[in-house]
């Protein structure tokens, strides 16, 4: 992040609680911002300043307090900014947002001025929205991460901003995302990598990572993604949100920067069913600059809302696809998926299990994203005033690209392109595999064939995501919605995937929320907890101690809540020479099962050590719950103690 967008946030988020007028100066290159001052806040009576108003809040309760003047779109403006400054380059340190929208204060206040005068444009009228790095808008830079894309400037917003705009929502900013959207741990030349805010260590899934991240971490209300093989459903799945990949031409692709004009498409991430279905109305949409909305020609503007519980599970008949529950998938996700399935046949639901004999073949070489990079994004920059005549070939030679993309890059070089055959043999086998996905879907009589959104966990930082599911929605053109199906057991979120017949997009989006009335899978992640007097948590200081004969180790930790790191400084006293073997950090057994070591803290003949560990979910639970033992092994034996419970936001 440059040091223009650091001073901003800070300067935001002390105006934010103190009241003041603030201005950041301007600064160089593509990430600079431009000044402003707050306008006046309601009266204390109506919102306190240092009130973590808008974590984890819906769309439903920001538009109550507003029209109730708990609060103006202003002061979430400022709420959500103080979180950003409190999360995003401190604390878990997500990295989620690449730009912010220097006027989104003034653009607020200017809705807040209309509401007052009686006019409310509808269920986003004041509502703070991020969008991914490839969204076109004509007052920010639009890069899609890439540092070769860093000053381009369209002239105009793309088709679904511009609908978001006339729609009254606020735009905060742009989110990081995976370069060029070519890729899934969202990393990138422009943005670096962004984080998981379930675990730091970890990828938030992509390309639109950034924006999972945000909505997950309650950076805005809402964000919207592209997906062009997994993009909007990936990191929904790894940041325990819901996203819907629509049937193909049911958004625009106007004004997005392309990755396969073929297989690219537009849409939200929620963390509620009914956010998702505010946000898929207002998406949706004839466009006359992309022709392959024509199919949305007559579809209703409030479908997706006013659908929502027109589908109850006692209805609903899906197919459990195992092609995608064996092999390499995770045990955990496995289990997962089956849960929550169990839970919709308890509920009524028809749930059947399916293997296609001929699966592999059937997606093999349906892919067409390699052969379309290239000329599509220089199609783009062709269209926009101002853009560099970029081909792959020059981002490699200048070197403008982040290193991980070296090979994507090279791809997009020396694939063949649209005139090339193996382009128009896999363009061929797209509808091939749409009918077969159909056909069995008719066959068997179901809305949905359910898999898991990704048969493995997110993967720590710098390795490569395994465990795709994603072709399947991506090559056939067909919808498919990811959906919080719980987490697994080092508490990382697992996805569960519907995928429909052309144009069942509201279908899918009722599914989810009838599944989402019958079983709560949604947590806020740990690392982003709500402010307290405008501040985010700071590290907890304890100690403990342990005696095993005449040797005593004592122990001062120190944990960070929002890294889930946990530090430690050990000295042993009284001990003779290799009388002490370790000293170690245990977590009580469960189901019968001994107390398992989750960390050496010290080793044979050890008097003092010092260093850091990360929790995961299941260790911080234990040590909030006094779940954690510190164990000495002697030549007398072992003894333990427990570590009391420690308070965590």
């Amino acid at each position: 992040m440059s040091a223009s967008l650091r001073g901003f946030l800070a300067t935001f988020v002390r105006a934010t609680i103190f009241h003041v007028t603030f201005f950041v100066a301007l600064g160089a290159g593509a990430r600079s911002l431009a000044a402003q001052a707050p306008a006046a806040q309601a009266p204390a009576a109506q919102v306190r300043a240092n009130t973590d108003i808008v974590y984890e809040a819906s769309i439903t309760e920001l538009q109550d307090g507003m029209r109730t003047g708990r609060w103006t779109s202003a002061q979430l403006v400022d709420a959500y900014m103080a979180r950003i400054a409190a999360y995003d380059q401190q604390g878990p340190a997500l990295n989620a947002m690449i730009r912010l929208n220097p006027s989104a204060r003034r653009e607020a206040a200017a809705l807040d001025a209309e509401r007052r005068r009686g006019t409310v444009r509808g269920p986003l009228h004041g509502i703070p929205i991020v969008l991914k790095d490839n969204f076109d808008t004509f007052d920010m830079l639009t890069s899609a991460g890439s540092i070769a894309l860093a000053n381009v400037q369209p002239p105009d917003d793309g088709f679904v901003v511009k609908r978001l705009r006339a729609a009254g929502a606020v735009i905060l900013g742009k989110a990081n995302m995976h370069e060029l959207a070519a890729g899934i741990t969202s990393v990138s030349s422009l943005g670096g990598q962004t984080r998981n805010p379930y675990d730091p260590r970890r990828c938030p899934g992509g390309s639109s990572g950034g924006t999972g991240a945000a909505v997950a971490a309650s950076f805005a209300a809402v964000g919207w993604g592209s997906d062009t093989c997994g993009s909007i459903r990936i990191p929904s799945a790894f940041n325990n949100l819901v996203g819907l990949r629509p049937t193909q031409g049911l958004v625009s692709r106007d004004g997005v920067v392309p990755l396969s004009h073929t297989q690219d498409i537009p849409g939200p991430l929620a963390r509620s069913t009914r956010d998702l279905a505010i946000a898929l109305d207002v998406s949706v949409g004839v466009d006359p600059a992309d022709r392959t909305t024509d199919v949305a020609q007559g579809r209703s503007p409030t479908a997706f809302v006013d659908s929502l519980a027109a589908f109850p599970m006692r209805t609903t008949r899906i197919a459990i696809l195992t092609n995608y529950m064996t092999g390499d998938i995770d045990g955990d996700i496995r289990d997962s998926v089956r849960a929550v399935t169990a839970a919709m046949r308890s509920a009524g639901a028809v749930v059947k299990d399916i293997r296609i004999a001929d699966f592999d073949s059937l997606l093999s070489a349906t892919s067409v994203l390699n052969f379309e990079t290239n000329a599509d994004l220089q199609a783009y920059l062709r269209a926009t005033p101002g853009a560099p005549p970029l081909t792959a070939r020059q981002i490699l030679d200048g070197g403008l690209f982040h290193a991980s993309m070296t090979g994507r890059i090279i791809g997009m070089d020396t694939t063949g392109g649209p005139n090339s055959e193996a382009y128009h043999r896999a363009l061929a086998r797209q509808p091939v595999l749409r009918a077969r996905l159909v056909a069995l879907m008719d066959s068997l009589e179901v809305d949905a064939l359910v898999y898991p959104t990704s048969r493995r966990r997110p993967v720590l930082v710098g390795e490569p995501q395994p465990g795709g599911t994603c072709g399947l929605s991506a090559h056939s053109g067909l919808p498919a919605l990811s959906a919080p199906a719980g987490f697994t057991d080092d508490g990382l979120p697992v996805g569960i995937e519907f995928l429909g017949r052309p144009f069942s997009d509201v279908r899918l989006v009722g599914l989810a929320h009838a599944l989402e009335e019958l079983t709560k899978r949604r947590g806020a992640p740990s690392t982003t907890p709500v402010l307290r007097a405008g501040r985010a948590p700071t590290p907890i200081a304890f100690a403990q101690s342990v005696r095993n004969g005449a040797a005593r180790a004592a122990v001062q930790f120190t944990f960070d809540p929002l890294s889930n790191d946990l530090r430690y400084r050990l000295t042993v006293t009284g001990a003779r020479g290799g009388t002490v073997q370790a000293v170690v950090l245990r977590r009580q057994g469960t189901a019968g099962l001994g107390s398992p070591v989750i960390h050496r803290l010290a080793g044979p003949g050890m008097l003092t050590a010092s260093g850091s560990l990360p929790l995961p979910a299941i260790d911080r639970r234990a040590l909030a719950s006094g779940g954690l033992l510190l164990a000495m092994l002697t030549s007398d034996g072992l003894q333990e103690v427990a570590i009391p419970a420690v308070k965590l936001p």
